[in-house]
């Protein structure tokens, strides 16, 4: 089964005045893909971004390797997210995109970063800007930010929109593959097949509560 990567433990957040997580309970283990499932509003993207860190829990807890989300990831553990759409520099190429931010913490490397995006799907020399993607694109662009870095846990909210059926398949199979080279990989998803074919484990939240 494999040992436990993600942990949350009665965990409630609210914003504004309305609670999006609700007293939330699961354990994702490594390696294997797990799949958030519900309806629009339901809490899925908070609950991702509880992962990241981006939002903190009102009450309760949530451990990456018995660690905070801030703790694991300051300690130079690499978690790879495509959440809320890619914060990209529209003005500039695909390419250049993932050059700038590899560049933060990692020595320059076209090499890969080219196959990187190769691999999503995208010609890494082509000069278009990215503000002349489409929404297809620029969402393998997301997703290619969130494996450029070799990162061991990927999070993905709703991969697969704006895509076509082609491009829906490469991912599938991206996905599979990364699993293969044992990656921890949490996606939301409202596509029943999406979940069908790619999650080892599933779990559906509503207004906020794991059913």
């Amino acid at each position: 089964m494999g040992k436990i990567a993600i942990e949350f433990k009665n965990v409630s957040k609210i914003l504004g005045y309305h609670q999006v997580l609700s007293n939330v309970n699961i354990s994702l283990r490594e390696h294997r893909i797990t799949g958030i499932v519900g309806r629009n509003g339901s809490g899925k993207t908070v609950l991702l971004k509880c992962i990241c860190g981006f939002l903190q829990p009102d009450v309760g807890e949530i451990t990456i390797y018995g660690k905070s989300p801030d703790k694991y990831i300051t300690e130079g553990n690499k978690l790879g997210a495509a959440i809320d759409g890619p914060a990209l520099l529209d003005g500039y190429s695909g390419l250049r995109n993932l050059e700038l931010l590899y560049g933060i913490l990692n020595k320059p490397d076209r090499s890969h970063l080219s196959m990187v995006m190769e691999r999503v799907g995208l010609d890494p020399w082509s000069s278009k800007a990215v503000k002349k993607y489409s929404m297809g694109m620029k969402q393998r662009l997301a997703i290619a930010q969130a494996i450029m870095e070799d990162q061991e846990i990927i999070i993905l909210d709703e991969p697969m929109n704006g895509l076509d059926t082609d491009c829906i398949d490469a991912v599938r199979t991206l996905l599979l593959e990364l699993k293969q080279e044992h990656r921890t990989i949490i996606l939301s998803s409202h596509n029943q097949k999406d979940i069908e074919l790619l999650c080892d484990d599933i779990y559906e939240i509503k207004e906020g509560r794991i059913l």
